[in-house]
């Protein structure tokens, strides 16, 4: 274990990863109403419950990643979450006027970050 390390073997970029997905699942119970609005028509489930089962996975996932013997499994995990909610983020974009006050620019400057976020996934969510 080298010096970057804390004992369970988290890199400072790993936890803030961590601290990112956590954070973002609590808002999804404490404040769902801000994403059911989000969640597209074409979405096969209510609202309230796209966001429920997505907070649910980011929790899980943002946890999974604090652990060396979980990390695997959160790392697919949060992969497949990232491109389950993609859609939902072109959505948004396409559709920036139903989202004001998020400027359009926003919305489009978000969906290359994903790719990038997927790939920060990846790379924390080896052993």
């Amino acid at each position: 274990m080298n010096s970057g390390n804390t004992h369970f073997g988290n890199t400072a970029s790993t936890l803030l990863l961590a601290a990112v997905f956590i954070s973002a699942g609590t808002l999804h119970f404490l404040r769902p109403r801000i994403f059911d609005s989000i969640v597209p028509p074409f979405v096969p489930m209510p609202p309230r419950t796209a966001t429920l089962i997505s907070g649910a996975a980011e929790l899980a996932g943002g946890l999974g990643l604090l652990h060396p013997t979980t990390r695997p499994a959160a790392r697919w995990g949060l992969m497949a979450l990232l491109l389950a909610v993609f859609p939902a983020n072109a959505y948004m974009a396409q559709n920036a006027e139903e989202f004001k006050p998020l400027p359009a620019w926003a919305l489009w400057a978000r969906l290359p970050l994903q790719p990038l976020l997927a790939y920060w996934v990846w790379m924390a969510g080896r052993r």
